[in-house]
């Protein structure tokens, strides 16, 4: 596998220390030498700014996952705000709608994705959307409030969705679900993506790619995310890694 990869979505704050440091080292040895590391919560975007700080080529977002929206407080909104100005911040999110679970009524969910929109907009940073079974109203949203960069994350829809958000400007970014035996519609999805609005992702610990099914996902396994995708596309390995690491430079500015 070539070296350079990114994982654009991991959730490395899940791991104790002494294991992030064995994962980080799996993923340097698998070539991914960018990492960006997902906030769902206050707690847990002020863990991935200091692992940011702490680890090479490691970079955070921060965000209120949709299953937490209906209990984010003002004092969330307000120390979220404070978190990402800092300067290892590249992204606000995850955010995004979840009617699968329903955690947070969609309601609530709607309205935190909207402060996420004004927050990254502020910020001048792009905005990692996470969407279930909630893309009409992720669309109307999305159509409303145009954000100047945005990417749906750990997509799981057809090619239709896949255009849909493509025209809205998105990039769609692709994680272990694509290597999954019940996933035709999201091979068929990444088939069509241009070069140029694709990423690549673990979305670590979840969603471990095939062969690996079972086992804890971790951001080494990126590469399998590109080896799947690079074979749909019909073109090899490297040009697959290439267009994602340079979408991932020029969407983050990492």
């Amino acid at each position: 596998m070539a070296p350079d990869l990114t994982d654009t979505h991991a959730h490395l704050d899940y791991l104790p220390p002494e294991e992030l440091q064995e994962v980080l080292g799996r993923a340097r040895e698998a070539g991914v030498s960018k990492i960006i590391t997902i906030g769902t919560g206050v707690d847990s975007s002020r863990r991935a700014i200091e692992i940011a700080e702490s680890e090479l080529g490691v970079f955070a977002a921060v965000g209120i996952h949709p299953h937490d929206a209906a209990t984010a407080t003002e004092d969330d909104w307000r120390v979220l705000a404070e978190l990402a100005v800092s300067d290892r911040v590249v992204a606000v999110g995850e955010t995004g709608l979840d009617y699968f679970y329903n955690h947070s009524s969609k309601e609530s969910q709607r309205g935190a994705l909207e402060r996420h929109l004004d927050l990254a907009a502020a910020a001048g940073l792009p905005v990692i959307i996470h969407c279930r079974d909630a893309y009409a109203d992720l669309e109307e949203i999305l159509k409303r409030r145009r954000p100047e960069q945005a990417v749906l994350h750990c997509f799981s829809g057809g090619p239709h969705e896949a255009e849909t958000f493509l025209n809205l400007g998105l990039y769609l970014s692709f994680s272990g679900i694509v290597t999954f035996g019940n996933a035709a519609s999201v091979r068929a999805a990444a088939a069509i993506v241009p070069w140029d609005r694709l990423l690549v992702e673990t979305d670590s610990p979840y969603l471990t790619p095939a062969p690996h099914r079972g086992a804890q996902n971790e951001p080494a396994y990126v590469a399998l995310v590109a080896a799947k995708v690079a074979e749909v596309k019909e073109a090899i390995v490297e040009k697959a890694v290439k267009a994602a690491t340079d979408n991932a430079d020029r969407l983050f500015r990492i």
